[in-house]
């Protein structure tokens, strides 16, 4: 096994391990914090639905995400790297990480009248999700448009020679 296809097996592994990770997250924490606002909030008969709303919303998202940069590395590991699938892949990973970055903006007063009730650290951490979220969109679309531009010089090549 070479350095390349131990690399790509790593970040497989890598990848599992964070799908797994989340999951667990989606189980055991989300319906926490979900039954949590509620009783802040029991007034708001809706808040334990909107938290789960944009908690498990983001998680779609976020799970298609991966899959995508699971495919990514498939493409790296039988050397077609440089095509049009790895293009929209990072494609798709850009639109991922914005529906993600959206969906804790439309739901960032919600988490900040949590917030307002427990400790502030709470809404930061959703502003923490929202920026790396945009963060990973932005070097997806740098990686998507540099792998684009390395597609065409390289048809271009290839019509040359």
């Amino acid at each position: 096994m070479n350095v390349k296809h131990g690399s790509t097996a790593f970040l497989k592994a890598v990848i599992v391990l964070i799908g797994i990770a989340v999951l667990a997250f989606c189980i055991f924490v989300v319906p926490r914090v979900a039954n949590f606002a509620a009783a802040l909030y029991p007034s708001i008969a809706v808040i334990k639905y909107l938290v789960l709303l944009v908690m498990y919303g983001a998680a779609v998202p976020f799970y298609i995400a991966l899959y995508q940069a699971f495919n990514l590395l498939q493409y790296i590991a039988v050397n077609t790297a440089f095509s049009e699938l790895s293009v929209k892949a990072l494609k798709n990973i850009r639109y991922c990480a914005i529906t993600i970055s959206g969906l804790y903006v439309l739901g960032s007063p919600l988490f900040r009248l949590i917030a307002e009730k427990v400790d502030p650290p709470v809404g930061f951490v959703g502003l923490i999700l929202i920026f790396a979220s945009l963060v990973i969109a932005v070097f997806a679309a740098v990686l998507q448009r540099l792998l684009q531009e390395a597609i065409n010089i390289q048809s271009d090549h290839d019509l040359t020679i």
